[in-house]
């Protein structure tokens, strides 16, 4: 290690820079790989380090041959992977390995600019993919990179330190800084700035409409966050009773559960929804998803105020979207949790799809209905009894509550109340439901999240998909859709407890979680509330939240106009307050030499040229020897100039007097001695 610093501090001044600002290139392109196809990050390293390697041993860049070959190749590949070389995904790819391949040609200075606005505009391209604020942070080290490598190509011949450099970088971009505050501020918002809808949520995880059963349970191995959750004055439903309404399914074919057609599901919706007690109002910064429903607290009677979208509700409860959410999303709503929804009398077949299933299927679970039909415990019984039948066999049947059930096959109800006896919510679920229907009552199941925890940082709940549960809602003759979640039957922890199911950690987190319990924790804490904050503050703001900026500071209604005047005034006090900085940098310069410059000025306005290092005795000739006694005046006033400068006593007000009589004096013509 020791040699090879000796060897980098011992380089020259153009390879160290060359290898500095591979190095920011490197920085930029490394949030990138997991965006750009394998040959691209695979090609734009080898580049980089065969670049490097070229600087360090001073040998010659290779010809035009071979970077011709490299952008020819480097094009049929894009086309090859992308089918087309415009777009976002292919254009991101081109910028990124020509940016490389142009250090293949940096030779000049100009070749050096080429490549750090290329590295500006390839910075910029990783928000495309990812606004969070470790990108933003390792944009902002990228930025002070490129600034750095900016400044030390103008800085003159030598080898100035970069740290010189990386202090004027600094500097520049702190005075930047209010300028880029204001724009951000003030500059209207018209839409999400890097939203790019088509594909902008390739590869996100999440609740679907559909549920293949064993499904959610994959996404109880994805710890990211769904959604955080902020009460209004902290006050919140106990754990258990925190319940995020998705999708409800109603249609089964034996496998998979998905939505009913909008015909199909009965009831009058929101108009048919009872509720009681007092509403719990909250605010949801819900993540992008590429899914059109917003997630509400059960249930929800008023749509949730969400700026820019307009939201309908279902006769499911359930509230949906105009457009997908493909952007960080924040929206209020209030919801009840005491509430009764859907008809009171079964009438009219309008219930009737909630009975259906596939034919032949699950033979044994109809076994397992007809048995419990013939009970006489339960004969003449009401639904609230033979739910409390099938919750009570959960319980003392030695159910298990497991992420790893195995492959379930075609007769998934069979199999889990007959064979395997294990299972996550959706097998849990998905066979209570399947029962049910068996028994003649009316089940659908509800898919959404349920607990969360409380970020005592912040005092918000974060809802992760590790979260995502699905539970069942029965009918009942005169109350409608009452939710039955049978898995708190067979793990009452994770309902009220919030004991989760967790994958086994990686090797450093649990070497920390083995030294401090706490401390993994902590700091998870920690930083999630700073991805919050810059969440709220900074990818959240929203034009309603300028406009109310407005507001707070004296607007009574403001509008997008007063917007655009509040920064246009901003920006002239800027130029005014960059005009006076400039004076005052003015006035701080030596007032004699100034004066010594304007003295010169005026000569030369006669025909006298001279240099600006020339001093006041030698000026004072000069005009002798060339306007003779029409320059006597200037001579003797240049003397006494220079004896105020340079005498070792000087009388008090003399510089005062000596540019008072400036203004007094009588220069020479163009007219010399002749």
């Amino acid at each position: 290690m020791n040699k090879l610093i000796q060897k980098l501090s011992a380089l020259p001044r153009d390879a160290r820079d060359t290898l500095f600002l591979l190095t920011v290139i490197a920085l930029i392109v490394l949030p990138q790989v997991e965006n750009l196809p394998w040959w691209c990050t695979a090609l734009t390293a080898l580049v980089l380090l065969w670049r490097g390697s070229l600087a360090m041993e001073a040998r010659p860049l290779p010809s035009r041959w071979w970077r011709v070959a490299l952008l020819v190749l480097t094009l049929a590949a894009t086309y090859a992977t992308h089918r087309t070389l415009l777009g976002r995904d292919a254009g991101v790819t081109l910028i990124v390995i020509l940016l490389a391949l142009k250090t293949l040609e940096l030779r000049a200075r100009r070749d050096a600019f080429v490549v750090f606005f290329l590295g500006f505009f390839a910075m910029l391209t990783n928000f495309f993919y990812s606004q969070s604020l470790l990108t933003a942070f390792t944009m902002l080290l990228a930025l002070l990179g490129l600034l750095t490598a900016l400044v030390n190509a103008h800085m003159p011949v030598g080898r100035p330190p970069l740290m010189q450099a990386a202090r004027t970088a600094g500097w520049m971009a702190l005075a930047g800084a209010p300028i880029m505050l204001a724009l951000f501020l003030l500059f209207p918002r018209f839409a999400p700035l890097w939203g790019t809808p088509g594909d902008a949520m390739a590869g996100r995880t999440g609740l679907s409409n559909t549920m293949r059963v064993g499904a959610i349970a994959e996404l109880a191995l994805d710890d990211s966050i769904a959604a955080r959750i902020k009460f209004e004055d902290n006050r919140a439903p106990p754990q258990s009773q925190l319940y995020f309404r998705g999708p409800v399914l109603g249609q089964f074919d034996g496998r998979e559960w998905t939505a009913l057609p909008p015909w199909g599901r009965g009831g009058q919706g929101f108009s048919n929804l009872r509720v009681s007690g007092e509403p719990f109002r909250y605010e949801v910064t819900l993540e992008p998803n590429n899914r059109p429903w917003l997630l509400t607290l059960d249930a929800a009677q008023k749509a949730p105020e969400a700026s820019g979208l307009e939201v309908t509700g279902t006769p499911d409860l359930q509230w949906i979207a105009n457009r997908p959410v493909t952007d960080l999303l924040r929206y209020r709503a209030e919801s009840y949790t005491r509430f009764q929804s859907g008809p009171v009398r079964r009438a009219g077949g309008q219930l009737q799809a909630y009975l259906a299933l596939p034919p032949g299927t699950n033979p044994r679970t109809a076994a397992l209905a007809a048995e419990m039909r013939s009970d006489p415990a339960l004969a003449g019984a009401a639904t609230p009894a033979f739910v409390q039948a099938a919750l009570q066999r959960l319980r003392t049947g030695g159910y298990t509550y497991t992420l790893e059930s195995g492959v379930y096959g075609n007769d998934t109800a069979d199999e889990f109340w007959f064979d395997r006896k294990q299972g996550f919510c959706e097998h849990i679920a998905s066979a209570f439901v399947v029962l049910m229907r068996n028994l003649d009552i009316p089940p659908r199941i509800v898919t959404g999240y349920q607990g969360g925890e409380l970020n005592g940082v912040d005092n918000y709940w974060i809802v992760r998909q590790s979260d995502a549960h699905a539970w069942a809602e029965v009918w009942q003759a005169g109350t409608g859709w009452v939710r039955v979640d049978p898995t708190a039957s067979v793990a009452p922890g994770r309902v009220g407890q919030l004991q989760r199911l967790v994958p086994q950690q990686g090797l450093f987190a649990g070497a920390i979680g083995a030294m401090s319990p706490t401390l993994a924790q902590n700091l998870r804490a920690a930083w999630e509330a700073m991805n919050n904050g810059w969440n709220q503050w900074v990818l959240n703001y929203t034009q309603s939240r300028q406009l109310n900026l407005l507001k707070n500071i004296g607007f009574e209604a403001p509008s997008l106009e007063d917007l655009a005047y509040v920064l246009l005034y901003l920006l002239v006090a800027a130029s005014l307050a960059g005009a006076g900085w400039t004076l005052w940098e003015r006035s701080r310069h030596d007032p004699w030499l100034r004066l010594l410059g304007q003295a010169r000025a005026r000569l030369m306005k006669a025909g006298l040229t001279l240099p600006e290092t020339t001093p006041p005795r030698r000026i004072a000739a000069e005009a002798d020897a060339r306007f003779g006694p029409a320059a006597k005046p200037v001579h003797d006033w240049l003397l006494t100039l220079e004896a105020q400068r340079y005498a070792q006593q000087a009388a008090p007000g003399t510089f005062a007097a000596l540019r008072a009589e400036f203004r007094r004096l009588t220069w020479p013509t163009t007219n010399p001695r002749g």
